[in-house]
């Protein structure tokens, strides 16, 4: 049974990071093509439309003509955010500096609305809360935690530091007061539990057609995608043994370039075909 697409335009953004941003010449799909690739998971014309309009109203894709056709691209805020994610998915591990990026804002109610916005940007890079208007990260996203702040036109009001944590509990202690960490362990082993049988059937056989690899790939890049929001990169000399996030990261990468060929080829033939669904 073919697995339904809840939110198209999150599965979309999920292709344009993947695949449109790398594999276009200039970022940008003309919304024919975009139909004829979300066709293969279900997604109708007129729900593709009605998903390219509110990212466009949103910021996240902005229209240009070429020609006859109408395409669509990330704008500059769409590709910060990929290029913030994409690391944390597709890079390999960094070892942990021992050092804590803390964040603290004094946002008061007159700008309840920023405030919120900007901690829903800082929940998208994956800091945690450690007080009510303290946020902090393991990993080096200071540059991006800025960019959220001048986003959400909270920078006035946001301090940040770089800093070592002392006390008065562990390194480890604060991981697991900041962060559900066997939620996060149980969504890796349900990942791991999907994916794995998948992957080994890919090396056993082989047998997807193209179109079959590209709709398992973005699948495959939209499931370990969640992960940025519930796992910032956490140091694994501070996670319990047997981690399986260091499991779900291997599984990831080899069924991905296994896939990556076939999935390509698909993807071309969408985007060049003249009758790609409509303009």
């Amino acid at each position: 049974m073919s697995r339904p697409v809840a939110r198209p335009n999150s599965f979309i953004f999920t292709l344009y990071g993947d695949m449109v941003q790398r594999l276009s010449a200039d970022g940008s799909l003309w919304i024919g093509a975009l139909i004829r690739l979300m066709a293969s998971f279900g997604v109708s014309a007129p729900a593709v439309r009605q998903a390219v309009s509110r990212m466009s109203r949103q910021g996240w894709l902005e229209a240009r003509r070429q020609g006859q056709r109408a395409c669509y691209l990330v704008t500059p805020r769409g590709r910060r955010r990929i290029e913030e994610l994409s690391p944390r998915i597709y890079g390999p591990v960094i070892e942990w500096d021992g050092r804590w990026r803390l964040l603290t804002y004094a946002i008061g109610q007159r700008r309840r609305k920023r405030r919120e916005r900007l901690r829903k940007e800082l929940a998208a890079l994956g800091w945690a809360t450690l007080s009510p208007s303290t946020w902090i990260s393991p990993s080096d996203t200071l540059a991006a935690a800025r960019e959220a702040a001048r986003s959400t036109l909270t920078l006035d009001a946001v301090h940040l530091f770089s800093s070592e944590y002392r006390g008065p509990l562990r390194d480890r202690e604060l991981i697991e007061r900041c962060w559900n960490v066997p939620e996060i362990a149980s969504a890796y082993r349900q990942f791991i539990a999907r994916y794995a049988p998948r992957a080994e059937r890919e090396r056993q056989r082989a047998d997807r057609s193209d179109e079959a690899a590209l709709v398992e790939r973005l699948w495959l890049v939209h499931d370990y995608r969640k992960f940025v929001y519930l796992d910032p990169g956490l140091p694994s000399e501070l996670l319990p043994a047997h981690w399986p996030g260091t499991a779900a990261a291997a599984l990831f990468r080899e069924y991905y370039a296994a896939l990556d060929a076939k999935s390509q080829r698909y993807f071309y033939l969408c985007a060049s075909a003249p009758n790609g669904g409509g303009r």
